[in-house]
Parts: structure tokens; C-alpha cells; sequence
């Protein structure tokens, strides 16, 4: 007789256990569920900490260059302006002799129509476009005394003279209303990409502050750690150019006395035994030193705060040495030297487009005005990656 029992559904087993078809499909679920929470999260179109980070920093790099630019434009437009006001006082006195002569040969024109000669030669010169081309082509001189010729070539000369410094003050003043322009563009790209870059950083979390600060920390460690490197190379090679100096000095003294075969010649002292320049780089250190703390702003030179080459231009000028106000002209003031043989004093500058400086105070470390928001500190020369660094200056 025939089973009346229901066939049992196939299960499927786990772990040696048969489990019913709904058990199975709520774990092929959980799975699904576990392989989605692994794969590579959904691009949300936010930017990455990294990209902020490198965002953020371009930003402050380009409006370091802006800076440098206003920097530029502001000195240009106060020279500018030195020179219009110059040629406007000399306009003006000019104008002065001018009138004076005119009105000197007004009285002689006068004087010829009171005799009864109508219209004189004199009052025509005076009314003439060009009372150049009129005396000229009259016989006017042949009829003047020698005090009224003398009254005539003073108005002549008064008169080209003040035509001539006319036209410099205008086009002065036109080249002081363009720089003026360039000024007002640097200060609103400054002012533009600082913008940028706070409100970048308002938009990151407690979390990704924290993190970021954590790649800044890391970055620090490795600045220090590849400023230590430098502080060894140099030492070293200072170790060496001592001993190098007294072998030949004691090479020199043995051929003086008949000794050895030496030539005589004397050996050349290292860079390093320069007292002119460390003494003069010790008062710039110590004017540098002075201002660590004091907040960095765009266009400052002092005393209250500074931009970055407006530090190293006070520091210098404590020390007796006039440097100029950019770094784009700070680079060429000097002699540039390799970063192996840098000596406290230096100028270290950054970046290809020159937008940065620093104070070389020794052991791979300087003194600057780093960025908006920060403060003058000593820091490694490898703050910002040892790619950064473009080239070293000596200036004086």
C-alpha cells in the first residue's frame, strides 16, 4: 500500500545541517548584503581628504604668487606716484615762468600798440599756434631791443620746457592709473583664492580635520627627519673642509721651511670662515628670531606682521643690507649656492614660480611667514617636500 506522507522539500545543508529553502535564501541574503559592504564605496562626487588637502595648498600657493604680485605692483605704484607728483610740482613752476614771460612780453606788445602801430609784431607772436614758426618767419627780432629779444627766447624756452614735462606727468600719470589697476587685481586674486580655501576647509568634518591633521603631523616627522639628514651632510662636510685646511696649512709651513716639495701657495679658506657675512647674518637671525609668533598677512612688512618676504627683507635690512621687497627680486640679489652648503643667513626660496622664502638659520631648519593663518616659525627647509625647494641665495 502507498505511502499517504508528503514528499520533504530538499534542503540544502550548512555546516553539516539541513536547513529549510527560506533559512537558505535569508543567507544568501546576509551574504549579498556582506559582498556589498565590501566593495569599493559609491563615488558621491565629494572630494577625497587627499584632494582637499592638495586643493587647499595650491590655493594658498597661488595666492602666495598674488601676493608676491601685489607686493610688486604696490612698490611700482608708490615710485609711480613719487615721479607724477615730481613732474606735476615741475608743471606747475614751469607754468608759473611761463606766465611770467608771457606776461613780460604782453607789456612790450602794449607799449607798441600805445605808439600807434596797430596790432604789433609782439601781440601777433604771443596769439600765434606756434609762436616758434612766427619768429621764424618774421623779421620781429630785427626790431627788438636786446632785453626784449632776451624776454622772447626766455618764452620760447619756457614754453617747450613746459610742453615737454606736460606730456611726461600725462603719460606718468596713465602708467600709475594701469599699475593702479594691476594693484586692485592682485588684491582681489589674494583675497579670492584665500576665500576658496576657507571655505574648503568649513566644509570638512571634526572626523576629516582630525585626519587631516594627522598627514600634517606625518609630513612634519618627515621634514624634520630629512632636515636632521641635511644638518649631518653639512656637518660632515665642514669636518672635511677643516681638516682639509689644516693638512694644507701644514703642507705650506713644511715647504716655507725646505722640507717638502710644496708650491708655497696658500690654502683658500672655506665659505664657512666668511666673518664679514656671519656676522651680518647673525643680525638678520637674531631680528628673525625676534618675530617668531607674529601672524602672517599678505603685503605686511612690520613690525606687527609680515608676509614671507616681507620678513626676510626687515631681517636683512636690520643687519645693514637693502634687499628688494619680492622674491622675485630677492632671488637675483645674491649668489646663489647649493643647498649642501648653505649657511645660516641664507635665502631659501620655493617653488618654481619663486612665490616663497625663508631665513636658512642652519640644521636644515629657517625661519618664515608661512601662510594666511599661521604664525613666523622655525620649520625644516623640507616643509612642503623636498620638490619644492628651488634654489638657495647668499645676499650679501
Amino acid at each position: 500500500m502507498a505511502s499517504h506522507r508528503k514528499s520533504r522539500t530538499p534542503g540544502t545543508r550548512v555546516a553539516g545541517i539541513r536547513t529549510p529553502a527560506l533559512a537558505t535564501a535569508a543567507l544568501t541574503s546576509v551574504a549579498l548584503l556582506s559582498q556589498t559592504a565590501d566593495a569599493a564605496p559609491v563615488d558621491d562626487g565629494k572630494p577625497s581628504l587627499e584632494e582637499v588637502e592638495k586643493k587647499v595648498g595650491d590655493l594658498y600657493r597661488q595666492a602666495e604668487s598674488a601676493t608676491e604680485k601685489y607686493n610688486a605692483a604696490k612698490e611700482k605704484t608708490a615710485k609711480q606716484r613719487e615721479r607724477a607728483d615730481t613732474l606735476l610740482d615741475d608743471v606747475a613752476k614751469r607754468t608759473q615762468k611761463l606766465n611770467d614771460a608771457r606776461e613780460e612780453l604782453g607789456s612790450y606788445a602794449a607799449a607798441q600798440y600805445r605808439t600807434g602801430a596797430g596790432v604789433p609784431d609782439t601781440a601777433t607772436f604771443l596769439l600765434a599756434d606756434s609762436p616758434q614758426d612766427f619768429f621764424d618767419s618774421s623779421r620781429l627780432m630785427d626790431r627788438m631791443t636786446g632785453r626784449q629779444k632776451e624776454a622772447v627766447d626766455d618764452y620760447v624756452t619756457q614754453q617747450s620746457e613746459t610742453m615737454k614735462k606736460r606730456q611726461e606727468a600725462t603719460e606718468s600719470l596713465a602708467t600709475l592709473t594701469e599699475t593702479q589697476n594691476d594693484l586692485k587685481t592682485a588684491k582681489a586674486t589674494v583675497q579670492r583664492k584665500l576665500a576658496d580655501a576657507r571655505e574648503l576647509m568649513s566644509k570638512l568634518t571634526a572626523e576629516e580635520k582630525a585626519r587631516l591633521a594627522a598627514i600634517e603631523r606625518k609630513k612634519q616627522e618627515e621634514a624634520a627627519r630629512k632636515a636632521a639628514e641635511l644638518a649631518q651632510q653639512q656637518a660632515e662636510r665642514q669636518q672635511a673642509e677643516r681638516q682639509q685646511a689644516q693638512e694644507d696649512a701644514q703642507q705650506d709651513g713644511g715647504g716655507r721651511g725646505g722640507t717638502t716639495g710644496s708650491t708655497g701657495s696658500t690654502a683658500t679658506p672655506p665659505a664657512s670662515s666668511d666673518a664679514g657675512y656671519a656676522t651680518k647674518a647673525d643680525k638678520a637671525l637674531a631680528f628673525a628670531r625676534g618675530q617668531i609668533g607674529k601672524p602672517y598677512v599678505w603685503g605686511a612688512t612690520g613690525p606687527g606682521s609680515y608676509d614671507c618676504s616681507g620678513l626676510t627683507q626687515a631681517a636683512w635690512k636690520a643687519a645693514g643690507v637693502a634687499l628688494p621687497r619680492t622674491t622675485y627680486d630677492q632671488v637675483k640679489a645674491g649668489t646663489t649656492v647649493p643647498l649642501a652648503q648653505a649657511q645660516p643667513g641664507d635665502l631659501v626660496f620655493f617653488y618654481d614660480d619663486i612665490t616663497h622664502v625663508g631665513l636658512y638659520i642652519g640644521n636644515g631648519k629657517m625661519i618664515h611667514a608661512p601662510k594666511p593663518g599661521t604664525f613666523v616659525r622655525e620649520e625644516s627647509v623640507y616643509y612642503d617636500g623636498e620638490a619644492s625647494i628651488h634654489s638657495v641665495v647668499r645676499p650679501a
